[in-house]
């Protein structure tokens, strides 16, 4: 049997058994460690136990612990309560104001968490009952809070952006910078085409009544303004000492979270409860994570021994002749695809054995990969049947949002997703410019 076949088998044969229902990294590592015992003999055995190795010895993804325990100690401890109250009061005499409030809102969660089910959470139990409550749109609000969300994962510093980081062994600071401006580039988006609709249909988004903006004096608006110093502080104690090299990764990541333990203390909201769920939440997140990696770590050990990437850039450029670009934008597609079914971990895992080898042979910036990876990440979170907040919508919204309006809601925002997809693709210095940049200093 050729090696183009087994790894034919391999890549069909899990795909088969993720059809089972089964956990994504219990079919992938299975299944990789199966054929590194079939082929190899007893041998074989050190590939699944060298990937677990690996894991414990990389140094590095201590962050993502570090990171999410941050982001649900802020989120548990209702500092982000603080902040949407601060937004609605100075946005909200805008048209579509509390909207735009809700995506610079969730672009600062995004910013001290990582992850998209945190700003879901936010958004879903704090921003969308006022949003309807004060006349807004349900269709359109209801999309807003899902595209927020998904900044998490782009906006550094990005969990998913970690993962890929470990697997592509790329340096996880490069990514982050990588993806500032792709998120900030998507954010305005986002923004431009809320304020564009409110403006031309105010029934979408209108402004508060007078009473309701003259009962805040401007002291007050001060200091509610105070509320976002705490996220920004967190933020810049964190970014501010790794880019001047006054710590590592790692130390960044600690300070971060100490950070938010301070800030919980502050503002009063820390006890045996908050630390208890917040705790329990980051240890659940994390060893998803942890076993992911290595079973994707053991699947590509294999793949890479068979030479299935070769033989694939063989098939491409070779047989088929076609351009690099064009192999790029089948990737992409594939992406997309895999996306109406499978979340990001998913198919990060499945395909990254494949398609982030193959990237590096044509010639592509594997950071520049990453940012648009992530961004068809974003998209698949929202793209029906499966997207990932769809259904954590459909659990979170008041029952007047029903299925068919979540579903309605995303497609403006996919389109707007798949713009900023295209602008990355054509202009990779939006990515690559800020890392670049730094460490050429």
């Amino acid at each position: 049997m050729s090696y183009s076949l087994i790894a034919t088998l391999m890549f069909s044969s899990m795909m088969l058994l993720l059809l089972t229902g089964q956990r994504v990294f219990a079919v992938i590592g299975f299944v990789g460690a199966t054929a590194a015992v079939l082929l190899w003999g007893t041998g074989g055995i050190e590939i699944p136990f060298t990937a677990i190795i690996k894991v414990m010895k990389w140094y590095p993804l201590l962050t993502l612990p570090l990171f999410v325990f941050m982001g649900y100690m802020l989120a548990e401890s209702r500092i982000a309560d603080d902040l949407y109250k601060m937004f609605h009061v100075w946005f909200g005499p805008v048209r579509g104001g509390l909207a735009i409030g809700t995506i610079l809102m969730m672009v600062i969660i995004s910013a001290i968490n990582g992850l998209s089910v945190a700003g879901m959470a936010v958004g879903a139990t704090i921003a969308l009952p006022e949003l309807l409550r004060r006349g807004y749109d349900k269709i359109m609000v209801t999309g807003v809070i899902q595209a927020g969300s998904t900044l998490g994962i782009l906006v550094p510093p990005s969990v998913v952006l970690v993962l890929y980081g470990m697997i592509a062994r790329q340096p996880i600071g490069n990514l982050w910078m990588a993806g500032v401006f792709p998120g900030l580039i998507m954010a305005a988006l986002f923004i431009a085409y809320i304020a564009a609709r409110c403006w031309l249909q105010p029934t979408l988004g209108p402004p508060l009544v007078k009473e309701e903006r003259d009962q805040y004096t401007f002291g007050e608006k001060v200091a509610l303004a105070r509320a976002g110093l705490i996220p920004l502080a967190i933020f810049l104690s964190m970014t501010g000492l790794f880019l001047t090299g006054v710590t590592s990764l790692v130390e960044s990541s600690a300070v971060g979270a100490v950070a938010s333990i301070i800030a919980a203390w502050l503002r009063g909201g820390l006890n045996w409860t908050v630390l208890h769920d917040t705790t329990r939440k980051t240890l659940g997140i994390s060893c998803m994570f942890f076993w992911i990696i290595t079973a994707a770590l053991c699947f590509g050990a294999v793949f890479d021994g068979l030479g299935a990437v070769r033989s694939i850039e063989n098939l491409f450029l070779g047989e088929l002749g076609l351009e690099p670009w064009q192999v790029l934008v089948l990737m992409q597609f594939t992406f997309l695809g895999l996306g109406i079914f499978l979340d990001d971990t998913a198919m990060l895992v499945i395909v990254a054995p494949l398609f982030i080898p193959l990237a590096g042979a044509l010639g592509f910036d594997l950071v520049w990969y990453g940012v648009l990876y992530t961004i068809t990440c974003q998209i698949a979170y929202l793209t029906p049947p499966f997207g990932y907040n769809l259904f954590l919508m459909r659990a979170m919204a008041p029952p007047e949002v029903t299925l068919p309006d979540i579903y309605r809601s995303v497609f403006p925002f996919v389109g707007i997703m798949l713009l900023t997809l295209l602008i990355i693709g054509v202009f990779p210095e939006t990515a690559t410019w800020l890392p670049n940049y730094y460490y050429s200093k």
